[in-house]
């Protein structure tokens, strides 16, 4: 679900809800659900100074629903069946809630080259790869080239 709560940037919410379908789906996380929460810059400057104890606004910011330290490379796709729907009469398990900052994902997009949709798309998939435990602050890489292929197969730069 594609929730938005500001009103600083026009941005099309189906397009974005039929992406977040097809990175659960590529991901094998048919059977779970994610909230995705557009704020405005000033809301996510303050989760970021609350959250993260840095000042200012970003991008995009993720909540885990179950705190966990980074899923083990060896264990992702047991991890990714917890959340698939290969158990008969399961409800759906929350993996927790992203915020993105559309007035600041304008400014990256400019920057990195690329349109606002285009952007938007990556803060999603990135957003859901750190709701699955990834972090590319503590990783040595791992989370950039799970990143890297998605978006090549998504067609992202």
């Amino acid at each position: 679900m594609i929730l938005n709560r500001q009103r600083a940037v026009r941005v099309a919410l189906r397009p974005l809800e039929d992406f977040l379908e097809k990175v659960e789906r590529e991901l094998k996380l048919d059977e779970a659900d994610v909230t995705i929460c557009l704020v405005g810059d000033e809301e996510i400057a303050r989760m970021n100074e609350a959250f993260r104890k840095k000042k200012g606004p970003t991008d995009v910011l993720s909540f885990p629903a179950v705190e966990s330290s980074r899923v083990p490379a060896s264990k992702k796709k047991k991890h990714y069946k917890q959340f698939s729907g290969n158990t008969e009469g399961s409800e759906k398990k929350y993996l927790g809630d992203i915020a993105i900052a559309p007035l600041t994902a304008r400014r990256y997009a400019k920057k990195n080259g690329r349109s606002l949709n285009e952007e938007l798309r990556v803060l999603i998939l990135h957003g859901v790869l750190h709701l699955l435990g990834y972090d590319h602050e503590t990783d040595g890489g791992e989370m950039n080239r799970i990143e890297g292929a998605m978006r090549r197969r998504f067609g992202l730069s």
